[in-house]
């Protein structure tokens, strides 16, 4: 979840002129690198070797 200051923020680094798609995509991309930090802060993460694991299946 984003925070007011969060989007305050982001709408201060876009230009002066800037479409509606041009804000939301700035919020998603702000929004999954915070859901990625917590994830990684809370240990809920994936190991490389488990990825290989899972992807090497998939080529079988």
């Amino acid at each position: 979840m984003l925070s007011k200051n969060t989007v305050k923020k982001t709408i201060e680094k876009l230009p002066d002129l800037f479409s509606i798609d041009e804000l939301i995509e700035q919020l998603i991309f702000i929004e999954k690198v915070e859901e990625g930090l917590t994830q990684s802060i809370e240990e809920n993460v994936i190991s490389n070797e488990d990825v290989k694991t899972i992807i090497g299946k998939w080529s079988s």
